[in-house]
Formats: structure tokens, sequence, C-alpha cells
């Protein structure tokens, strides 16, 4: 088995030059450039100013973690959030395995959370500048392997211990969607997930219902409003055939997959906009239920009731007016309320909400939200007030 190189930032005088670089406020600058170089080598110094540039980007997805850790670029973008990282771990703590195998692991961020929960870990990563990374995050705390994870898994498999995937998601053409371009390869996810063990694997949020192994958990995340991902999920714990909509830290919607679709009917005095990650995981009927409410069209994802109803699964808003849609009559409106700041919301119209913005011309000093939409009775313009979020 092969162990990643030292990663130059990660020796004495990498660390020095990552010290320097974190003083200048603007890592990218000429200036910065120069400052640098007047100190440090220059590959050294442009590799430093890079991955404070990176460090600082990281925060939104880490915090104050991401001034301790080394990225790439490809790396970053992949990368678990925080929660969500924490998220799996607990699963597999859950789960009671003690040892997890990590294929595919980036630059360490869910084998971070693995170890902080007092699991053995063991990151296996195919890309040498990747794993070298990798290993500098995690130090002493877990091995890292360099190495291709199918041809790896046999030997570090047994039936004791969890494994993890988070397949590359990238090719030549850039970030991919496609089960076919996965690395790992989707075979390999589905022999991790087909194998009795306590197995995850972490995919896109927008993976077609119909790529689900059977007998397997479907997990979709949700997280300040975002749908980061959805998780599969093998083995103790998991909900055979399952679908689930989790929104951190504490709200998990197991959906009934024999829910009836909602009826349709006029807006009313409240619409819903259901989280993206119970929109995919099919829970909108399960909720729409719960809140009383109903559809405005059949396809489309917004939910509108004659009452407010507390939810975590919708943001809510209270409906001021309805008028039929049309880009005069918007214009007209705002004009005449002195709208100068528009939040546009759509669903199953042809528009792109900012182009549609500039040719309002808005001008005013009021603010105001609307839902432009279609129903049976055609599309509406609803002017509505944000009363719950999500």
């Amino acid at each position: 088995m092969i162990r990643p190189g030292i990663h130059p930032l990660a020796t004495p005088a990498g660390r020095e030059a990552l010290a320097l670089a974190a003083t200048q406020p603007d890592p990218d600058s000429l200036a910065a450039a120069t400052a640098m170089r007047s100190q440090v080598a220059p590959d050294l110094a442009a590799a430093a100013l890079t991955q404070i540039g990176l460090r600082r980007a990281a925060r939104r997805k880490l915090g104050d973690r991401a001034d301790q850790l080394l990225f790439t670029r490809t790396g970053l973008e992949q990368a678990s959030r925080a929660a969500v990282a924490s998220h799996h771990a607990t699963r597999f703590v859950a789960s009671g395995v003690r040892r997890v195998i990590d294929f595919g692991c980036g630059v360490g961020t869910d084998a971070l959370a693995l170890v902080d929960a007092g699991l053995e870990v063991i990151a296996v990563e195919s890309d040498p500048e990747t794993a070298a990374v990798a290993q500098a995050n995690l130090g002493e705390r877990a091995e890292v392997l360099l190495g291709d994870a199918v041809e790896l898994a046999p030997e570090l498999l047994d039936v004791a211990a969890g494994a993890f995937a988070d397949p590359a998601r990238r090719t030549g053409r850039g970030r991919t969607w496609r089960t076919e371009d996965l690395s790992p390869p989707w075979s390999f996810v589905g022999s991790l997930l087909a194998a009795g063990r306590v197995a995850g694997v972490k995919l896109g949020p927008g993976l077609p219902h119909r790529m689900i192994p059977p007998g397997v958990e479907a997990e979709w995340i949700g997280d300040h409003g975002d749908t980061v991902e959805v998780g599969l999920w093998s083995g103790t714990g998991a909900l055979a055939d399952g679908r689930v909509a989790t929104l951190l830290p504490d709200h998990r919607l197991v959906v009934d997959r024999t829910m009836p679709q909602l009826p349709v009917g006029a807006v009313g005095s409240v619409i819903y906009e259901p989280h993206g990650a119970v929109i995919r995981a099919g829970g909108i009927s399960q909720v729409g239920v719960d809140l009383g409410a109903r559809l405005l069209d059949p396809d489309i994802a917004y939910l509108s009731a004659d009452e407010l109803r507390p939810t975590p699964y919708a943001t809510s808003f209270e409906v001021l007016d309805v008028r039929p849609y049309s880009e005069q009559d918007l214009r007209k409106w705002a004009r005449d309320q002195g709208i100068g700041t528009l939040e546009i919301k759509k669903r199953g119209l042809d528009l792109d909400p900012a182009v549609l913005r500039k040719r309002l011309k808005l001008r005013g000093s009021r603010s105001a939200t609307v839902i432009l939409t279609r129903t049976p009775g055609g599309a509406v313009s609803v002017v509505v007030r944000r009363v719950g979020s999500r």
C-alpha cells in the first residue's frame, strides 16, 4: 500500500510561508505576491497565497477550523460542510461500527468528522496531491492511502468495518451529476451498498429515484436552507427502501410513499415553499396534509392554505395580493407601490428572475417579494410577506 507524499505546505518552511501569507489582506493581489517573494521561494509563496484564499473561502463550510486545514480547489468544492460531515459520523456511531474505510476521502473533511466521533479511519484517495493534503489534515489521527478504491477495497474491508464513499463528480468537462462519470465508479458504489455492511455514499441531490438501489435508504440533507446531498445508506440503522428528508440539525421526515397526491386549488391566505430536500425525497403530499394545504398546480411544488401552521419543512408566506401575471402589470404595480428592491420567486414559468427584474426598471425605497407561478386559472403574481423560514 502506498502512502502519500508530504505536502510542501506541511513542512516547517511551508508552515512559515502560510503564516506570512495569512497576514496579507488580499492574497490574490500583486502586492501580496511581491511581499511574499521577498521572504519566501516563489513556488512556495504562490502555493501559500493560494492556500490562504482557499481557507478563507472554506470558512463558509467549515467555520474557524478551515484556518487549520489545507485544500485543493476541487477538494474544497466537494468537501462536506461541517454539520453534514458530523451527521455522517453520527450515523456510523449509531450503527455500532468502530472502524470506517473512507473511499475517495478528498481533502479529508469527512474523515476528520469520523475521527472526531471516536471512530478508527482509513482514508483512500486516488489523486496524489489530494491524498497529500488529506494526510496533512489528518496527521497521525488516521491513515491515508494513495490508490484506487476498487483495487484496495478487498484488502481493507472486512465484515466489521463500515464503508463511506464520496465519489468525485468531475470530468474534463467540469462538474458532473451523471452516475457514469463518478470515480470510484457507480458499480463500486452499488457493491458497497449491497454487501450487507454498514455503508454510506454521498451523492449529488439531483440523483434520480430510479438510480437508487433496492433495499437502500435515500436521505436528502438540508442545511441552512440548501439541499446539499443525497446519502445512500445500508446496514444497521438504515431504512430499507426508505426516503428521508433531514433538515439539520434535528428535523427528520420519513416519507410515506403511499400518500395520494394533494388536491389542486386556488391561492389562499398562505403559501408554503417546501424545502428542496422535502421535494427531492417526495414528501410534498405528506407535508401538505400536515399543513391542511393544497397544490397550486399538479406539477409545481407550491402549497397554499387558508390558515398558517408552523412547519420546519417549508418557508411560509402571508399572501397580500393576487394578480394575473403579466410583465406590464407587474411593472405598473411596482411603480405604484414605490418598489425599488424586489425578490422574485418563480416556478412553472419560462422566465429568468434576474432578467425580469432589470426589465421592470424598479425605482423606489420599498422592498417586496412576489411569487410567480402557474395555476389552473393561468399564471399569477402573488405578493407575499415572509412569515416563517426553514
